[in-house]
């Protein structure tokens, strides 16, 4: 069997694992999130200032918001049930730290200081919350598309095959999901009156980069023979293409995309090839529109921590609904299934996407209320406290100096998210020639991974510490 052969017979026939692990994992990024976050403000306790070395602040993040991520889905993978609880504790022992040593004027009773939390006004200009969501996806595609051709990633993370939940599976939906998120429709940009034409030719233009990755990625991985995994898109369909043109359960469609049109999984005719990019778009749509409407309602007015603590409280709600109509649905109908995109999966992919923001809201809040015992304080990619009129004088020049010598790796990668995906996907490639990645060893795999990550983190901060955004169309 030719390497090829083998590092597509190791990404092909998984069954994935339960929707209880993906949900603990889940967890961890917020919770890396909160650890750097509540890092800054103990560091602020102690030298009066924030971390104001770009070197020491990528290293800083890095260490907190990726590294974590990077050992739970290898070698750590064993003991992921643990994983949230000690950085939960880790971030209780640091907050302790900061309640108990912060400055005597700040000092107040408890229940004072949960009080003026409720009531505490929130930036309504923008929501962290959606920004951290978009570059957490991107960044845990981007670590999983090169470690699942190492031995050390669990096989149930990849891809399952027909059936089942793989963490890698809820990749496109997400990355769907994020952009619904930020879409036109949800900003609310003023309509124009023109043309159809000129309004289609607009949106073409809009998606040529994705359409141009596409094909310059189904020419290079047919050019070198790369490894691929046929039943996920197709012989000739890809990410890209899905991204661009953005419920099957028992019609003929389902032995249509599994088997093909001969009900022997023929690959003869472009649809046949390419049978399941094709039809799974309907699921994606429906993903796409569902999202879109959650971003219509987080965009609702709300500029008090109360009533974000009442939207948190409906989106619980909605999470249990959510799940309860999972279960019912496989248990009715059918499994999830990414191939299809059935409805199932549909809903899985809004549930646990709904369920990692809300951890996201959960944690910038929390960070919100840590802030209010520092008084100065401020966290990168985080709610910014409106203050009194009598305050802004006081503290107003110092938080704005503060803001703008913060560097961040969030707002770094936030900048230029698709060349982010973009050079990951090369790197990726590149270390497949490189490398015997089935074969190796854990300390070998971790520094790889490692360096993949950091480089391309590396990147990201380089240009946006020169304010270089390239994005050209």
């Amino acid at each position: 069997m030719s390497q090829k052969e083998l590092k597509e017979a190791f990404v092909s026939n998984l069954n994935g694992t339960s929707l209880l692990e993906i949900s603990a994992g889940l967890s961890l990024p917020p919770l890396c999130l909160l650890c750097r976050g509540l890092l800054l403000i103990l560091h602020h306790l102690h030298h009066g200032k924030p971390v104001s070395s770009r070197k020491y602040s990528l290293l800083l993040d890095f260490l907190v918001l990726v590294s974590p991520l990077l050992f739970s889905c290898t070698v750590l993978s064993p003991i992921l049930f643990f994983i949230p609880l000690l950085l939960a504790a880790f971030c209780a022992g640091i907050f302790s730290r900061i309640y108990s040593r912060r400055k005597a004027e700040a000092r107040a009773p408890l229940g004072q200081v949960v009080e003026e939390f409720r009531k505490a006004r929130l930036d309504p200009g923008c929501i962290p919350a959606i920004t951290v969501f978009r570059v957490y996806v991107n960044v845990l595609t981007s670590i999983s598309i090169l470690a699942v051709d190492f031995p050390q990633y669990p096989r149930r993370y990849a891809k399952a095959e027909t059936y089942g939940t793989g963490v890698m599976d809820l990749g496109v939906g997400a990355f769907i999901f994020g952009n619904a998120l930020v879409c036109p429709e949800v900003r609310q940009q003023p309509h124009r009156t023109q043309a159809r034409f000129s309004s289609l030719a607009r949106q073409v233009f809009s998606i040529w980069p994705l359409i141009s990755l596409g094909f310059g990625r189904l020419l290079s991985v047919k050019s070198i023979e790369y490894h691929e995994h046929t039943s996920e898109y197709g012989l000739h369909w890809n990410f890209f293409f899905t991204l661009a043109l953005l419920l099957l359960s028992t019609t003929s469609l389902k032995a249509f995309i599994l088997h093909g049109s001969d009900g022997r999984d023929s690959r003869l005719g472009f649809l046949d090839a390419n049978r399941e990019g094709l039809l799974s778009l309907f699921g994606y749509l429906a993903i796409y529109l569902a999202s879109v409407q959650v971003g219509l309602w987080l965009q609702q007015p709300r500029g008090s921590v109360r009533g974000w603590l009442g939207a948190l409280r409906a989106l619980a709600l909605a999470l249990v609904a959510l799940w309860v109509l999972l279960q019912l649905c496989q248990a009715c109908s059918e499994p999830v299934s990414r191939r299809m995109a059935n409805l199932p999966f549909c809903i899985w992919v809004l549930a646990h996407c709904l369920l990692l923001l809300g951890f996201f809201l959960l944690a910038d809040l929390a960070l919100v209320f840590t802030k209010l015992l520092v008084k100065g304080a401020g966290v990168p990619c985080c709610w910014e406290l409106v203050q009194p009129l009598n305050s802004r004088k006081k503290h107003g020049v110092e938080a704005e100096q503060g803001k703008l010598s913060q560097p961040c790796l969030i707002s770094a990668i936030n900048k230029n998210q698709l060349l982010f995906f973009l050079l990951a996907n090369v790197m990726t490639g590149a270390v497949n020639i490189l490398v015997d990645t089935i074969h190796s060893k854990a300390a070998f795999t971790l520094c790889v991974l490692h360096l993949y990550m950091f480089l391309n983190c590396l990147v990201m901060d380089v240009l946006h510490a020169r304010n270089i955004v390239l994005k050209f169309w």
